[in-house]
């Protein structure tokens, strides 16, 4: 069986095994590398949610072509042919005794007549755009006595029909409308598709850079486990020379433990964490691969120098979402008019031709002829005296309309509220990982210290487990501060509708900034 594991060949191999995953690292062996850009790739092929997504795209285009097609003309044929048989009265031809003349004598003998008939049409019917509809019909009939009787009837018969409505209806207003609104459907479908995409984008993103964030956790409390260890191990040797208490002793090697438990929680946490963005890229869990470490390790602050104003005007400019809600607007707006076209009387024109074979000839296929046609031409009126329906789907109308306006005026707000937020978000990240980074720098400064005065036989062990905890608390802030800052960015672009996604799914972020 054939799985999407296939769109991992190719990708380079990994042969290093890290020591911070412990026993679970022999799971990375030859284990396939995962870049960022390799990653949007496989999503865009493998990712089930998305790949239902352009299915129900595609399905709303072909409904258009189906909306599309009763403008053009529209042929139909059917057929039918049947076989049966009667017994009649048996009659023999004599000579009248009177008259000399032949005559049909009757008989007490019955025999059986057996027949075959059949018949078959062309329809074809157009509905042409404020002209009107079109209707053509052409028929054949044909009866042939196989025993009893020689005689063979057929007739055959050409019609045709327009319609064309004046007053209620006239341009055939409401199949227009159907024809309209399937089109901007499909419009909106599609700007509903491409903002999903961008969407999908950042959500492939923020999976990815959490894996490498929890990867990076699990190999902080490694190091922590390391350092508390040979922390521990010289402070044994310092209590056996009487230099610290066995209670300094007893709280390192409290560290100790409590540093190993925290690892082995961290690296469970990392696995997780890795099968689930398996699932959601919709490669099979089992799949063997690992994220690129280099990723994260060439994530910078890239902040946008775009004012908080200037944000809200790009958005209200390029987010297609919004686009749509204007447009349903002008939607609303034909269909008042469309309603109040119903509330008139309906007038309808109607002309209609029919030609006819001459009757009562035997032999082969008798076509219509020419010289024997009727026709028929006039007007059918309905005044509406009873229009109540019409009237509540004016009304209704109405109340859609007065929505729609209203639904633009609360997507506005929340587009702006949206673009507020992810701007106090971006520049909030900004500054925890400028506090993160300092956090880190006063961290190993602090450890520096405690080594020193551990050497010396004067440190404290409360002092020694806080500096190096704060130590491996600070680096795991900072990473947690990159990686929020990059997805805030992202997210901050889309919100603005000016991420833009290639066809691989990889972006091209902002105004002026480079493509991955």
């Amino acid at each position: 069986m054939q799985t999407n594991l296939v769109l991992l060949d190719g990708l380079p191999v990994n042969t290093n095994l890290p020591d911070f995953l412990g026993t679970e690292g022999e799971r990375e062996r030859g284990a396939h590398v995962l870049t960022l850009d390799a990653a949007l790739d496989i999503a865009v092929h493998a990712s089930r949610d998305y790949q239902s997504r352009k299915e129900t795209l595609y399905l709303s285009a072909m409904s258009l072509t189906l909306t599309r097609h009763q403008f053009t003309p529209l042929f139909q044929a059917d057929g039918s042919v049947n076989y049966g048989g009667d017994t009649v009265q048996a009659v023999a031809v004599g000579i009248n005794q009177l008259t000399g003349q032949p005559e049909g004598i009757s008989s007490d003998n019955v025999v059986e007549q057996q027949r075959i008939g059949g018949s078959g049409s062309i329809n074809a019917s157009w509905l042409i755009r404020d002209v009107g509809r079109i209707t053509t019909s052409l028929s054949a009939d044909f009866l042939r006595f196989v025993t009893g009787d020689p005689r063979a009837a057929t007739s055959s018969r050409l019609a045709a029909t327009f319609t064309r409505p004046l007053i209620r209806n006239a341009g055939f207003k409401a199949e227009m409308e159907n024809l309209t609104q399937a089109e901007r459907q499909t419009l909106y479908d599609l700007r509903d598709f491409t903002r999903y995409r961008k969407d999908f984008a950042v959500q492939i993103a923020t999976a990815y850079y959490g894996v490498l964030g929890s990867r990076d956790t699990a190999r902080n409390n490694y190091l922590n486990v390391e350092y508390s260890r040979k922390n521990a191990e010289r402070s044994r040797a310092l209590a056996q020379e009487g230099r610290i208490t066995q209670s300094d002793l007893g709280r390192l090697e409290q560290q100790v433990l409590s540093a190993e438990s925290a690892w082995i929680i961290s690296v469970s946490g990392y696995q997780q964490s890795l099968d689930n963005f398996k699932l959601q890229l919709g490669l099979p869990v089992a799949a063997n691969l690992i994220l690129d470490d280099h990723e994260l390790a060439v994530l910078e602050i890239r902040d946008p120098k775009l004012s908080v104003d200037d944000s809200v005007a790009i958005a209200l400019a390029a987010r297609l979402d919004y686009l749509n809600v204007k447009d349903e607007l002008a939607d609303a707006e034909r269909k008042v008019n469309l309603a109040v076209n119903f509330l008139k009387p309906q007038l309808d024109l109607n002309a209609n031709v029919n030609v006819a074979s001459i009757p009562d000839r035997f032999g082969g296929l008798q076509l219509p002829d020419p010289q024997r046609y009727s026709w028929t031409a006039g007007l059918n009126l309905d005044p509406g005296l009873d229009r109540l329906a019409e009237r509540n789907a004016y009304r209704a109308a109405i109340i859609a309309r007065n929505r729609a306006a209203r639904s633009i005026e609360q997507q506005e707000d929340e587009i702006r509220l949206q673009v507020r937020d992810s701007w106090r978000t971006l520049d909030q990240a900004k500054r925890n990982f400028g506090i993160s980074e300092l956090g880190v720098k006063i961290a190993e400064r602090r450890v520096e210290e405690q080594n020193l005065l551990a050497e010396l036989g004067r440190a404290r062990a409360m002092d020694q487990v806080d500096a190096q905890n704060s130590l491996n608390d600070s680096k795991n802030q900072r990473t947690q501060a990159l990686v929020t800052h990059t997805i805030a960015r992202l997210r901050f672009w889309d919100n603005l509708g000016i991420l833009y996604i290639k066809d691989n799914g990889q972006w091209e972020e902002g105004l002026h900034a480079n493509a991955r």
